[in-house]
């Protein structure tokens, strides 16, 4: 679920791969594995990730559908 989340957060950004993962701080090869599912980011960078698109952790591990939780600015 989270790639698919990565995948659908970064397309509706604009951003392609190798954009998305300098703002990251990683390589692109590592958030590519992110994206097909091949592997997942830590808890430490899936909370720097949920922060970057401003959604909860919940949303990105696929436990809710809603993209910003209740008192987060836009």
């Amino acid at each position: 679920m989270i790639g698919k989340r990565l995948r659908l957060l970064r397309i509706l950004r604009g951003f392609t791969q190798e954009e998305l993962s300098k703002r990251l701080g990683v390589e692109r090869t590592r958030y590519n594995k992110w994206e097909k599912g091949v592997s997942e980011p830590s808890l430490k960078m899936l909370c720097r990730i949920a922060d970057y698109f401003r959604v909860s952790t919940d949303y990105l591990l696929g436990r809710t559908n809603i993209l910003t939780p209740p008192g987060w600015k836009k």
